[in-house]
């Protein structure tokens, strides 16, 4: 008997979702899961220093989140409509898969204007889900631009939970300090914990680092509607590991290191790229990778994440590496222990 939707249900009472980041990113609140003691201890990010050692490996995910979140009027109606742009599907014609809302009111042919100068402009060529369209942006002027522009208009896409406004500050916070390769429309919240201090600290105790990619999409935070597990469709993200990242992680495995994943979406990516003999092979594609319990994993024996949503494809990967039992058992101490969920919340360590 498989692990059901039903398993991943818990009350989260609603002052426990962190609208605003910690002070000092790597002074969030740390819970330290010891999967072979079962173990529970309360710590500090930055005290993830004592879990360390030596030539053991930590991976990050480089991805750096674009502001995807545009907001455009309809012609003749003018209409104020979120576009929220998910993936480009050809730079040529400017072609991009988006969601939009309110979705009703968006029809194949409509044309949206943006700015105050109305200098871009997009008509809807194709419905591809209740809430998907596919737009081609119609901009005179070169790619780099246009690029250029859609960063100008663009607003941090902030998950919606958060019912704030974006602020400024929104656009360093939301973002890790290692981010470097543009393409995720949610940032890989694990890493948003740590601070430049921190990496340095660990630089100089002798950690090494991996860093791959996944350009994170809305698929990971999509909502699991079935009750059997084995039906669940995860959405494709894009992702790469390079060689220099494969001789790192595989030496660390030889040598029985603590390679450790930082975040569900290094976790992903690095069980989505995995040789028949429980190696690390580069990549360099599309992941759909869904993992739940029961699993096994090849590549990393430790992991950071933060506190994820009931149901979620986040939690199941959770469960399947620390335990089922063990990881409710976290969960139910969290809670209690009114410890802070999601994007700017706080985060833990499975050893």
């Amino acid at each position: 008997m498989g692990m059901k939707l039903s398993h991943f249900n818990f009350e989260l009472p609603n002052e426990l979702l962190a609208e605003y980041p910690s002070e000092n990113r790597d002074e969030a609140r740390l819970m330290v899961l010891n999967r072979k003691e079962q173990t529970i201890e309360h710590k500090q990010f930055k005290d993830i220093l004592d879990y360390f050692e030596p030539e053991d490996v930590m991976v990050l995910n480089n991805t750096k989140v674009f502001p995807a979140r545009l907001y455009g009027n309809k012609e003749k109606t003018g209409a104020r409509i979120e576009v929220f742009l998910l993936r480009e599907l050809n730079p040529e014609t400017k072609l991009w898969d988006v969601l939009v809302d309110p979705a009703r009111k968006i029809r194949i042919g409509n044309k949206l204007y943006f700015g105050d100068d109305e200098s871009l402009v997009a008509e809807v060529i194709d419905n591809t889900t209740s809430r998907g369209r596919t737009l081609r942006f119609l901009y005179d002027g070169s790619y780099e631009d246009f690029r250029k522009k859609l960063k100008e208009l663009g607003e941090t896409p902030l998950p919606k939970y958060i019912k704030r406004d974006v602020q400024p500050e929104d656009q360093e916070r939301y973002q890790t300090i290692y981010a470097k390769k543009e393409g995720a429309v949610a940032a890989p919240t694990a890493g948003l914990h740590f601070s430049k201090h921190l990496l340095k600290r660990l630089e100089i105790k002798g950690v090494d680092f991996a860093e791959v990619t996944l350009h994170v999409g809305l698929g990971t935070f999509s909502p699991v509607e079935v009750e059997d597990l084995s039906k669940h469709k995860m959405d494709s993200e894009e992702a790469f590991i390079e060689k220099k990242a494969t001789e790192t992680i595989n030496k660390a495995k030889l040598e029985n290191r603590r390679v450790c994943a930082v975040g569900t979406t290094v976790m992903r990516v690095l069980e989505s790229s995995v040789s028949s003999n429980h190696t690390l092979n580069e990549f360099s594609g599309w992941t759909n990778k869904f993992i739940f319990p029961p699993y096994d994993f090849s590549i990393a024996n430790c992991m950071i994440t933060n506190f994820h949503t009931p149901k979620s494809t986040l939690l199941m990967m959770i469960s399947a590496f620390a335990g089922h039992d063990f990881m409710k058992r976290a969960y139910e101490e969290a809670v209690r222990e009114k410890y802070r969920f999601y994007t700017y919340g706080d985060a833990m360590l499975i050893i």
